[in-house]
């Protein structure tokens, strides 16, 4: 998976149109979530689209390694935006990290209709919440 800063470099050279594609191509290369990962206990509420994160933990290291998906092509491609800068970090760094900070430059407020957007704080709460979780466990 790429970095967020890799992300971010081509995102910035790239205007309207390109950038749901690139958003689309981002959603194309998330791991592969299996189905039966894909209930109502991983499905993030408040997403207009169906959006499934399932978080594991790599190795008992305490690194955040989650697992994504969703059913529409640009709402994968946030997930995966969110996904890269969580993605294999230990979940102390993510507990405390700013992700909405993280995402800022992205701008999705104002290149997404609010509809695709909506869900991303509770996507952003529910990584948060289980790296608190694993952190103060560890």
């Amino acid at each position: 998976m790429r970095t967020l800063d890799d992300i971010l470099e081509e995102y910035e050279f790239l205007e309207g149109d390109e950038r749901y594609s690139l958003l689309i191509e981002l959603g194309r290369e998330l791991e592969a979530m299996p189905d039966a990962l894909k209930t109502d206990a991983t499905l993030v509420r408040g997403c207009s689209a169906a959006v499934w994160v399932y978080p594991t933990d790599t190795a008992g290291k305490g690194a955040l390694h989650f697992l994504a998906d969703s059913n529409a092509a640009i709402t994968k491609g946030i997930v995966a935006l969110v996904i890269s800068a969580v993605q294999d970090k230990p979940a102390e760094e993510v507990a405390k990290m700013d992700v909405v900070g993280a995402l800022a430059p992205f701008d999705l407020k104002n290149q997404l209709s609010s509809n695709r957007t909506q869900g991303v704080p509770n996507m952003i709460a529910l990584v948060q919440q289980h790296a608190a979780r694993l952190a103060t466990a560890g």
